[in-house]
């Protein structure tokens, strides 16, 4: 049961980050391909630090 649940969480978070990364695009979009390589590495390390802290 404890792992389901970690795994459906895994996968909310994934698509939290996916859906961040879409309104970010679709949000600016004369932003240069370097800003949103940024911001989708910034969000993927943030999502990693909250990962980390629930632990």
């Amino acid at each position: 049961m404890k792992k389901s649940r970690d795994k459906n969480r895994e996968i909310l978070q994934w698509l939290a980050w996916l859906i961040l990364v879409i309104i970010w695009n679709y949000g600016y979009p004369k932003a240069t391909p370097l800003e949103d390589v940024l911001v989708a590495v910034g969000l993927s390390l943030i999502f990693i630090f909250l990962k980390k802290q629930k632990k």
